[in-house]
């Protein structure tokens, strides 16, 4: 059984940092890669990063690119998002996914199979 466990959201003042993490249990079933997806309050869910387990290719949302990095700990089964600059608009309950295969794309959601509960992050003007 997958479980996914994200942890680091909070309240940080605009410019600040957060790390979240995403510890997988039952990573065996998650064989492509780890994404971090967001949702503000009345506002779609968006993709925000992802890695691939085997290599570490990494992809990025525009808005997050140059400001967020995703990494990944093999040994640990934990996927990090370094959040860096932070803007309000950044504001959001982040949720860690994780993919089996390819699917439909890296940034589309219906190509996860697995999804966390999601951690609040607020960041104040």
């Amino acid at each position: 059984q997958v479980q996914l466990v994200e942890s680091g959201g909070g309240l940080v003042q605009a410019g600040g940092s957060l790390r979240l993490s995403c510890a997988a249990s039952g990573r065996s079933s998650i064989r492509h890669r780890m994404g971090w997806f967001r949702q503000a309050p009345g506002k779609e869910r968006e993709f925000v990063a992802a890695v691939t387990w085997s290599g570490g290719s990494t992809y990025y949302a525009d808005s997050v690119k140059g400001r967020f990095t995703i990494s990944r700990d093999n040994a640990k089964n934990t996927v990090y998002l370094q959040m860096n600059s932070l803007k309000p608009e950044d504001s959001a309950v982040y949720y860690c996914a994780g993919a089996q295969s390819w699917g439909t794309g890296i940034p589309r959601g219906d190509a996860y199979d697995y999804w966390g509960q999601g951690t609040q992050v607020i960041v104040s003007a």
